[in-house]
């Protein structure tokens, strides 16, 4: 079947653009990993700049970075021969980007950069440019065309610039040690903020239900109805779990015992029940509430009974 032209539009575009990621690889030697050994050691910050679309990927690496522990501002090229040049500071690093390295705005920021005496990464698409020259540390990102029919628009290249950046950024992450803690300390809000720092301590009811072994078939009933978690944990003298009780097993005896009178807790409790320590993510209570198949986890510190947290609870917080 012939595709339309739209179709085959689209193709081509998509096929270049891959193409001018695919090429990165052939780009990356030690100027890539000193970039990575000089941004990793630097007690200041990476100060990205840029001119026209070149400026808009550099403050999108500039979000990466700072939410991956790299801490970056953004400085466009116009701007910073205007007065913006006074952000950088003695220990920051200055990462320029740019396509052609030849742009007026770079010829003007490139010596001013150097004379600061700061280090200068060039990330640009002609490594006979001006900024190629004047970098201490050069991030070739050269593409073959533009996807732009005329050749003209940046897109392939602005692409090869931007993948460039994520590698830079997941590369010093890993380098500095950047850790799942380490990312919900800057990333609080929303779900993805509540998976990373939210415990099971934080979701647990004050109301806590609880029978001892000893407790009558009603007692355990009315605990389970009036605490409305779907279960009650059975505990010791010492408040340590013994075992759980849930409505599951409520129904199970009423179709194996004709009578419940005289039956206690002890009866008809599960024991070994699932728990999960007051401490733990919130993340991994769902987790191994998906791996059970159960809705609700009984919650403790060491052997002592704090809580039971439930299914419901992990929803209404948005965890799921």
């Amino acid at each position: 079947m012939n595709k339309s032209p739209v179709i085959e539009s689209a193709l081509r575009t998509i096929s270049l653009q891959a193409a001018s990621v695919a090429g990165l690889a052939a780009y990356l030697d030690h100027n890539f990993e000193k970039a990575i050994e000089t941004i990793s050691a630097s007690t200041g910050r990476l100060v990205i700049s840029g001119i026209g679309k070149s400026a808009i990927v550099a403050q999108k690496i500039v979000a990466t970075m700072n939410s991956t522990g790299t801490p970056s501002l953004f400085m466009h090229a116009a701007d910073a021969i205007h007065g913006d040049l006074g952000m950088i500071q003695k220990d920051d690093i200055v990462m320029v980007i740019s396509k052609s390295g030849d742009s007026p705005e770079i010829k003007v920021l490139s010596p001013l950069v150097k004379n600061f005496g700061n280090i200068l990464i060039g990330m640009v698409g002609n490594m006979q440019s001006y900024l190629a020259r004047q970098s201490d540390i050069v991030l070739n990102t050269t593409v073959e065309q533009e996807a732009c029919p005329n050749n003209l628009a940046p897109t392939t290249s602005t692409t090869a610039q931007v993948v460039m950046g994520d590698a830079l950024a997941i590369c010093l992450m890993e380098t500095k040690g950047f850790k799942s803690d380490d990312f919900a300390k800057i990333h609080p809000g929303g779900s993805l903020g509540k998976k990373l720092y939210m415990r099971v301590s934080d979701l647990i009811a004050r109301d806590m239900p609880v029978v001892k072994e000893g407790a009558g078939i009603k007692t355990v009933i009315v605990e389970i109805t009036q605490k409305r978690l779907g279960a009650t944990a059975v505990v010791n003298d010492n408040n340590e779990v013994c075992a759980i009780i849930t409505d599951g097993d409520i129904r199970r005896m009423l179709e194996k015992y004709e009578t419940f009178t005289g039956l206690t807790a002890k009866d008809i409790m599960t024991l070994n029940p699932k728990i999960i320590e007051s401490d733990a993510l919130a993340a991994e209570a769902l987790e191994k509430m998906r791996l059970n198949n159960i809705s609700q986890l009984i919650v403790v510190e060491g052997k002592v009974y704090k809580g039971i947290i439930h299914l419901h609870d992990l929803v209404k917080e948005g965890i799921i």
